[in-house]
């Protein structure tokens, strides 16, 4: 089973490529990163570009995203959304399952605890996939975990 694991963002997407078959490995990790002089428009153009490149490239079995949890600002929330949109649309277009799963479930999958630290989630990460040079950015470790939250609630 591969998963492509989503933590959206329309500044800075994180994801993360798993693959479990006999042992569970890293295919790909990193972010996408929409040029941010485009207008709004561009942007969401491009991160449902990456995203579908993602998805041909890897040829998942399911997508699993990160889904927007309670913003202050209405603004950030609505953009989020509009992110999340076209990396959902990316993955229906190509007949991707997906699935959303909360912040809160994610971090349970990972550590044990549904409120653990950016940095405890990170630790996990680099622990469970046994990956020495883990870069330090959270929209990484996030987009691993949401992966491997993919995973686990699959019974896999």
């Amino acid at each position: 089973m591969v998963i492509i694991g989503i933590d959206p963002g329309i500044r800075k997407t994180g994801f993360g490529v798993i693959k479990k078959r006999r042992e569970l490995t890293v295919l790909s990790l990193g972010t996408i990163t929409p040029p941010t002089k485009e207008s709004m428009a561009e942007r969401l153009k491009y991160l449902y570009s990456d995203a579908l490149e993602l998805i041909k490239k890897y040829k998942p079995d399911l997508l699993a995203i990160e889904s927007t949890f309670h913003q202050k600002n209405v603004r950030s929330a609505l953009i989020l959304g509009q992110a999340k949109g076209a990396i959902l649309l990316a993955a229906a277009n190509s007949n991707v399952a997906t699935v959303e799963y909360a912040p809160r479930k994610v971090k349970s999958a990972v550590v044990g605890n549904g409120s653990a630290t950016k940095e405890q989630v990170l630790y996990m990460i680099k622990r469970i996939f046994n990956i020495e040079n883990m870069p330090k950015e959270y929209d990484v470790s996030d987009a691993l975990a949401v992966a491997y939250c993919g995973l686990t609630n699959r019974g896999i």
